[in-house]
């Protein structure tokens, strides 16, 4: 195997830890993988990991979270389908976009995502109630159940 091909399972394994860990959607590792160790532009990157993720999407995790009785499979067909056309609306945008304002865009999401996330974990290991609210689904009890 050539240095391309060992990155790309790299990033594969990488990306799918996280998936399965962490539950994103793996592009957070995938797209700056490819920008960074490959060369790859951000649009090529963006386009690439739709590729890589849409067979799989987790398929393993998914399984395995499901048989644990940790899924709820109508919100998730809710939110799937806000995602189907929430995709194909931000292709679109994305594809009028210059690479440089694409990947300064991803960076910003990135770091309010991570600004976000460690504020509330140090607020939790503070003891201190800063969740943020939990959705409530309960106004439609049909989306409740698995």
């Amino acid at each position: 195997m050539d240095t391309t091909t060992l990155i790309l399972i790299g990033i594969g394994l990488a990306a799918g830890i996280g998936s399965g860990l962490f539950g994103i959607g793996g592009g957070v590792i995938i797209v700056p993988a490819l920008v960074f160790l490959l060369a790859y532009t951000q649009h090529k990157a963006t386009g690439t990991s739709l590729v890589i993720l849409l067979p799989p999407v987790g398929l393993c995790a998914v399984l395995e979270y499901s048989r644990t009785g940790n899924v709820n499979w109508k919100a998730a067909v809710f939110v799937a389908v806000g995602m189907l056309l929430g995709a194909g609306i931000g292709a679109v945008i994305a594809n009028k976009l210059s690479g440089p304002v694409l990947r300064l865009m991803f960076g910003i999401f990135v770091l309010c995502l991570g600004i976000y996330t460690i504020g509330n974990a140090m607020g939790k290991l503070r003891g201190e109630k800063k969740s943020a609210p939990q959705a409530n689904l309960t106004m439609n009890p049909a989306l409740n159940s698995n």
